[in-house]
């Protein structure tokens, strides 16, 4: 007997009846006429019309595993753009596959609350050397004693050939085949669930992939209305636009009901161009909610946005779009500028500590002054919205991979600024995020990489990188993002974990993580009951976090010199959690007390921190 808790069924592509028939629904409004093809049998049968540009057809000649596509108007042979199989990539046929009916195992699963968080985002063809699902799998137990309680999958909707990031996909219900493929997949997210992680999978809504695409053959997916960085937008509001969002709405419920993840990161929602009445985001966060209310799991929806417009996270009750959380861009840029990178291009706006000190306190730097990298005033106050909507990290693939050398932090910084960094992240009433690899050290870059197969692509590709960095100052040649080099150099070296220097590293992580978990002054993300201090001249952070009787105080050294700090709280013992300096941790050694009382003076390594707690 399958085990099946989610009780909608999906209304569009392929499904299979109990009695194993074939139900195809496809919306293609542009056809005059539309058949189904099956090529291994070598039968064509005709589709029936229905309203709105929907095709249908019921019947027994297609079964599981079989090839299909459609054949549109006579003369066009296409793959389903509701395709969830790929095999022979992304100009071949579809397979057949009933995603419905996989064995889940993971009835007693509970999707931990928003801000139980700790997200882990990895590749998964350069997170481990087979590049595979079930080679992630085996890395699940590593996660969780490092203190993971959510991985965050980068795109696996399927994209030409074996090497991409995942944001070229092509087919958005589609799993890379190279991966593993659907069943593999579910397999994963079952297996993560047994070890008690939840799993964020990320999808791109904004734009499809520039080789293999098909969709415009079958319906105005695209509309000319508005230009975005990939061309036209994808049609939100234009005409025959109800197609389009039953599509992009039916693909969210998907991966909830038919693969069970428990959060979608949605990239850029910026470029989502919609004056509709009811904005797409604001409708898939209404269908999302409703299905949780079908199965009695709860799901989150997580948005990248550029826009500093607390709109996108305001409940749904407020008018908002009704997403639960937001990557927060601005701590990371502020954070960078601290430590001392550079002010140029988008960092140009960031003003080391006091920018960074506003972001544990506000979350938006910007939030309504004059940008000078924008040339405008930009932002809005995100005053009501809690510390759980907001995602912060010291790196993360576009930080890391658009760099022309794809360099981690610590490759750019000492291994001192590195654990900064990084305390900087855990210590925040925000919800923490590592890139894979960074809590041991790594030395490979996270380059850019495809294997597009277009001829002409595979030039615009190579051409755009290059002029990408074409006024930057550095040595070297743009690394070729078409080639397997540079694929190959972007995985990760898990034997480096069997050195002291990178063992130490991930100890510290681990420390920091277990504090997170066990103090409530840190666990509980009520970014209202913090006080954050700052000393420009000695670019030194002072965080005042409570909850209850715990009292914790975080003293951040970014400057490159010894620093004299003074505890802010009078009638208090203190007690030292962690000094980043020490040598447990490959430092220089701490040179603070591991008992304090009142307003204790001390002084800090550089680029350092400590973590002190207190009770009544």
């Amino acid at each position: 007997m399958l085990n099946r808790i989610f009780v909608s069924k999906p209304s569009l592509g392929v499904g299979f009846t109990d009695a194993g028939r074939a139900e195809i629904n496809l919306w293609a409004p542009y056809a005059s006429k539309v058949s189904l093809d099956l090529p291994e049998r070598g039968i064509t049968l005709p589709m029936e019309k229905g309203n709105f540009g929907y095709w249908w057809i019921n019947t027994d000649k297609l079964k599981q595993g079989d090839l299909y596509q459609y054949v549109l108007d006579d003369d066009k042979k296409r793959p389903d753009p509701v395709s969830v199989s790929q095999p022979q990539c992304v100009n071949g046929p579809s397979r057949a596959l009933d995603v419905c009916r996989y064995d889940w195992q993971d009835t007693a699963w509970t999707n931990p609350p928003l801000a139980e968080y700790i997200i882990y985002e990895l590749h998964v063809g350069t997170f481990t050397p087979e590049g595979t699902f079930a080679a992630l799998e085996e890395k699940l137990d590593y996660l969780k004693e490092l203190g993971i309680t959510a991985i965050e999958i980068m795109p696996v909707a399927q994209f030409p050939n074996s090497r991409n990031w995942g944001y070229d996909g092509v087919y958005p219900y589609a799993v890379q085949d190279s991966y593993g493929g659907a069943v593999a997949l579910q397999h994963l997210v079952d297996a993560c669930h047994d070890k008690g992680l939840a799993v964020i999978l990320d999808v791109v809504y904004n734009h499809m992939g520039p080789e293999g695409s098909v969709f415009n053959d079958y319906g105005p997916y695209h509309t000319k209305k508005y230009c975005t960085p990939w061309g036209d937008a994808i049609n939100f509001d234009d005409e025959w636009c109800d197609g389009v969002r039953h599509y992009f709405t039916e693909n969210a419920l998907m991966w909830f009901r038919d693969f069970h993840v428990d959060a979608l990161r949605l990239d850029a929602v910026h470029h989502l161009k919609d004056f509709s009445t009811n904005h797409i985001l604001r409708e898939m966060k209404q269908c999302v909610d409703k299905l949780a209310a079908e199965t009695g799991r709860q799901y989150y929806l997580i948005a990248e946005c550029d826009l500093n417009d607390p709109v996108f996270i305001d409940p749904l009750e407020k008018r908002g779009y009704g997403m639960d959380a937001q990557w927060c861009d601005e701590f990371h840029h502020a954070l960078r500028v601290a430590i001392g990178e550079p002010r140029n291009g988008y960092y140009v706006d960031f003003n080391g500590v006091n920018d960074l000190a506003k972001a544990f306190q506000d979350g938006y730097v910007y939030d309504g002054q004059f940008s000078k990298h924008r040339k405008k005033m930009f932002g809005a106050k995100a005053e009501t919205n809690p510390g759980q909507q907001l995602i912060v990290f010291s790196q993360n693939h576009d930080q890391i991979g658009n760099r022309m050398l794809g360099e981690r932090s610590n490759e750019l910084y000492s291994n001192e600024t590195a654990k900064l960094m990084a305390g900087a992240v855990l210590v925040s009433p925000f919800l923490p995020m590592l890139f894979m690899g960074e809590e041991w050290g790594e030395t490979n870059p996270f380059l850019y990489f495809v294997s597009h197969n277009d001829p002409e692509l595979v030039e615009q590709t190579r051409q755009g990188r290059e002029g990408e960095f074409a006024d930057f100052q550095q040595e070297g040649d743009v690394p070729d993002p078409l080639a397997d080099d540079t694929f190959q150099r972007s995985k990760l070296q898990w034997q480096l974990l069997d050195k002291e220097e990178h063992q130490a590293f991930f100890q510290y992580y681990r420390t920091l993580i277990a504090l997170r978990k066990e103090h409530p002054a840190l666990r509980n993300l009520n970014r209202w009951q913090m006080i954050i201090t700052q000393n420009v001249a000695q670019s030194l952070l002072v965080m005042h976090r409570w909850e209850g009787d715990e009292h914790l105080l975080c003293l951040m050294n970014f400057s490159h010199d010894t620093q004299s700090a003074t505890l802010p709280a009078r009638n208090r013992r203190w007690r030292r959690q962690l000094d980043s300096a020490d040598t447990a941790w490959c430092g220089p050694g701490t040179s603070t007390p591991e008992y304090a009382t009142g307003t204790a003076t001390f002084l800090l390594q550089p680029q350092s921190m400590v973590l002190y707690t207190s009770m009544l």
